[in-house]
């Protein structure tokens, strides 16, 4: 069979990406050097026309199966990387066949778990974490995909305000159904329990663990923070008919979780005068949707939700209060965000994504202020957050430097 690639490539040089070769011997030339998890598979990142691309060498069945899972995920609007394409009917100069390739687009800011713990690990960044794992779980539950290998190495993490996004990186072992079963489910947490006390051991014995974390213990947790939000989203609720306010309540308290109530079934329960509501349709990404209907900022929940109060204080300190909302984000984007985004110096803009950059220097506003008893302003906190904070922070969007360009 010839080489063939198929899917979506917007870069026509990947056709001229040395596909005769294994890709554990690919040159160095077609490489750059970025943090990767641990993968059963040979992953290599390679820069084409200024855009990253994550390679998996995979057998074609799984390839084939894998890409259009992507793709599935990708149309439920689900947190995973984008597929790209995958090629096949690799051959060695000698004739041997080679496994086929997997491309997907590198998720820009996105670290693995790894390179979010190096150094000693601190419990709190520990618990961040697996709160944005059980957040992942509960929404690829909902959209009705079973993982089937849910753990730390197969999740990327990108900074989301004082948080972690995460997103799902290997869906080799996934499967998407219309809704995912009780059994699926469970098997799905019982795996993640198992494959994170692992990885917790694992860094243990790297000497990365705080002494006063207990494996065994922060495995559990994610199995508790999943199981309470999934109980919060999913659980009905039974109300007395006269406290048909707890609903509003309900909704505020998703909408607080970041998760938007599209429709909610209430029937009344036979023989009583009580109402059982049940959220029917939960999506995520309330903030999200919101700042990005007013701003055209497509941010993470988390920086949405940072950004949102922000422009509620701009409204405010600006006597804006009755003016309608759209008119506001425009004045509050051209005079607070990009102002504080253009004043960052050009080199130091790859460190960190705007909307991170901005939380951060809102941060920093707030600590200054508190120390000098007053309010020092935007501008002051801009300059020396640059001086005294980002100058010293790595550099999570550029390639990482190592002596071996293939070493993890």
């Amino acid at each position: 069979m010839p080489l063939q690639i198929t899917g979506a490539p917007s870069d026509p040089d990947l056709i001229r990406l040395p596909w005769d070769v294994p890709l554990e011997e690919w040159p160095v030339h077609h490489l750059v050097t970025l943090p990767r998890g641990i993968s059963r598979h040979v992953v290599r990142f390679a820069r084409l026309s200024g855009r990253v691309y994550a390679i998996k060498e995979i057998s074609t069945r799984y390839a084939k199966r894998e890409y259009q899972l992507l793709w599935d995920l990708a149309r439920h609007d689900a947190p995973a990387v984008e597929p790209v394409a995958i090629v096949t009917g690799r051959t060695a100069p000698d004739g041997s066949e080679l496994d086929s390739a997997l491309i997907t687009r590198h998720l820009q800011f996105s670290l693995p778990y790894r390179a979010v713990l190096s150094g000693s690990v601190r419990p709190d960044t520990l618990t961040r974490l697996l709160d944005a794992l059980a957040v992942l779980l509960v929404r690829l539950h909902l959209t009705g995909f079973y993982w089937g290998d849910c753990s730390l190495s197969n999740t990327l993490f990108r900074r989301d305000a004082g948080a972690f996004a995460a997103y799902l990186v290997d869906a080799e072992t996934g499967e998407l159904h219309p809704a995912i079963s009780e059994g699926q489910r469970s098997h799905d947490i019982d795996v993640a329990h198992v494959n994170i006390y692992g990885e917790m051991l694992d860094l243990e014995a790297g000497g990365l663990l705080h002494p006063t974390i207990d494996p065994l213990a922060f495995a559990e947790q994610l199995v508790e923070r999943y199981q309470r939000l999934w109980d919060e989203l999913t659980e009905d609720e039974i109300i007395e008919e006269v406290d048909w306010h707890r609903v509003d309540q309900r909704v505020r308290r998703l909408n607080s979780l970041g998760f938007d109530v599209a429709e909610m079934m209430v029937r009344r329960k036979a023989g009583t005068s009580r109402l059982i509501v049940r959220p029917k349709v939960v999506d995520a990404g309330h903030h999200q949707r919101r700042l990005l209907r007013l701003t055209g900022l497509d941010v993470e929940e988390n920086q949405a939700r940072r950004l949102l109060n922000d422009l509620d204080s701009f409204r405010v300190s600006t006597g804006l209060r009755h003016e309608d909302e759209a008119i506001v984000a425009h004045r509050w984007l051209a005079e607070v965000f990009q102002p504080v985004v253009n004043a960052i110096p050009a080199d130091l803009r790859r460190k960190l994504e705007p909307a991170q950059l901005f939380h951060e220097v809102l941060d920093h506003r707030w600590y200054m202020s508190e120390a000098a008893g007053k309010d020092v302003g935007l501008e002051a906190a801009v300059r020396s957050y640059v001086d005294n904070v980002l100058v010293h922070k790595p550099d999570e969007k550029a390639v990482i430097v190592s002596p071996d360009p293939l070493s993890p």
